[in-house]
């Protein structure tokens, strides 16, 4: 028997017992040990994500060990530390052909689009399970959302020393900035919130940090030597913060959309063009993207110790996931321990 945790329908968590999941030919058996909570899981909890539906046992963000490998032809082996890459592919449209499996025509997103991993074993296709045995569960937990910041990073082909803006310093606007550091681009964060801007700048290292608001433009100008950013990183999924980001680019430069947001993004044409902006979208994550934020942990270039301020057992989270909602408990990352 195992236990699991059902999003029967916004605001209403169901813990239920049913049997251990099956171990098909191909997959490995993960018993769960960490879950990582993500916007994704509290826009679901609320009844505003995209793409959804309940019920639905929700969790992407997961690490674990290995309890049975149906495979001959694996790597992974009973008891390896693993983390999960929840994307499942089909692997045969031209998105997946060119290597962009991330945004595949029918992907389907464990814990969006199928069961996810809040339960205690989860059987997965083995080629989704990534070794981790040289890194801790708090860390084999966060490769999924730094690997989405990672993603957007190279989407963008950043450059030494380019003037990078990211506006939003929620759990994937830190990833953003944590890998554009690393590329060594000069990284402002932009948030409403000034405790988590001081984070950035404390924890995170950028080289200044903004409240939007009507001068904005000017402060910018001032942080960059007259120059507006030549990349910005959109990672707040707010409507209203996406459409105000098109000011944001010097002439010639990138907006990504990192942040996703159920609503129709509006923009001036016109100053589109006189800038010839490129505008990307930046969409989960690849595999290889995944196991260059591993190196990236293993190596300690990134450190995910602060990143993680609350936690839960997995008995106390339906009665506790929605403190983690309120603006109050100044959460920043949780993660449930089983």
């Amino acid at each position: 028997m195992m236990k699991s945790i059902i999003c029967q329908e916004p605001y209403i968590f169901k813990m239920t017992n049913s049997e251990k999941t099956e171990c098909h030919p191909g997959e490995a058996l993960v018993r769960i040990k960490r879950i990582g909570i993500c916007g994704t899981d509290l826009h679901a909890f609320r009844g505003n994500q995209p793409f959804f539906t309940y019920p639905r046992i929700l969790g992407h963000e997961l690490s674990g060990i290995v309890e049975k490998v149906n495979s001959d032809n694996s790597e992974i082996k009973v008891g390896d530390q693993v983390t999960v890459l929840p994307y499942l592919e089909c692997g045969k449209c031209i998105a997946c052909r060119s290597g962009k499996t991330n945004c595949c025509s029918t992907l389907s997103v464990l814990g969006v689009h199928e069961d996810g991993g809040m339960r205690e074993y989860i059987s997965v296709p083995v080629d989704h399970v990534i070794k981790t045995n040289n890194l801790t569960l708090d860390e084999a937990s966060m490769i999924e959302p730094l690997s989405i910041g990672a993603h957007a990073v190279r989407r963008a082909s950043l450059r030494k020393g380019e003037k990078v803006l990211v506006i939003g310093a929620g759990p994937i606007g830190l990833a953003v900035m944590s890998f554009a550091i690393l590329e060594g681009a000069t990284v402002v964060a932009m948030d409403i919130n000034e405790e988590r801007l001081k984070f950035c700048l404390s924890s995170i290292g950028v080289f200044d940090s903004i409240v939007p608001n009507e001068e904005s433009i000017t402060k910018l100008r001032e942080m960059f030597n007259g120059e507006l950013p030549e990349t910005v990183f959109e990672a707040t999924g707010n409507v209203h913060s996406m459409n105000s980001s098109f000011q944001y680019p010097e002439q010639g430069g990138k907006l990504v959309f990192v942040g996703l947001v159920n609503d129709q993004i509006t923009f001036s044409d016109p100053e589109f063009h006189r800038k010839e902006l490129t505008l990307l979208s930046s969409r989960n994550a690849t595999k290889d993207d995944f196991y260059y934020v591993k190196q990236s942990l293993e190596n300690r270039k990134i450190n995910i110790n602060e990143f993680i301020t609350h936690r839960c057992t997995f008995e106390n989270l339906p009665s506790t996931f929605s403190d983690w909602l309120k603006p109050e408990s100044k959460v920043i990352k949780a993660v449930v321990e089983l």
